[in-house]
């Protein structure tokens, strides 16, 4: 399925790996259907594009690749809703954002993905540990480029 995109122009993603949020995303409620696209940039940042929305993207990642304990607390009729069994089987991912010379990555609203029902939802949590920005790394600053004679 060939998508356009306001920022990337047009993009093809497989029809069959649509990801639904029925609630949407905090703050865009009504934006439900996203493709997670594989950037060229790093293999750790991902693309999640509304369909709904050519205009609406994030770039998201595995919080893991940055908090190794990360850990996301969900109920058992939050595994209902995203038809898994059980944690096995999703994709934990957290919008990331650059903030001055750093990206920051939202720890207290995962993303939780069904790797099979491609049904997700935001949580938000209140752990105290975590927060909204919390830093995943410095973006380097270009060397000083002199000129040699």
């Amino acid at each position: 399925m060939l998508i356009n995109t306001t920022r990337f122009g047009p993009l093809e993603v497989d029809g069959d790996r649509i990801i639904t949020f029925r609630d949407g995303l905090l703050g865009f409620p009504q934006l439900r259907r996203y493709a997670l696209i594989q950037t060229s940039i790093d293999p750790i940042f991902f693309l999640l594009q509304s369909l709904d929305d050519p205009a609406i993207a994030f770039v998201v990642c595995d919080p893991r690749a940055f908090v190794p304990d990360y850990q996301v607390p969900i109920r058992s009729d939050d595994l209902e809703l995203l038809e898994l069994k059980d944690l096995e089987n999703c994709q934990v991912l957290i919008i990331v954002n650059k903030v001055g010379d750093r990206l920051t990555g939202n720890l207290l609203g995962p993303l939780v993905i069904g790797a099979h029902s491609f049904l997700g939802k935001q949580f938000v949590l209140s752990e105290k540990q975590y927060g909204t920005r919390h830093v995943l790394t410095r973006i380097p600053q270009p060397l000083p480029v002199t000129k040699t004679a």
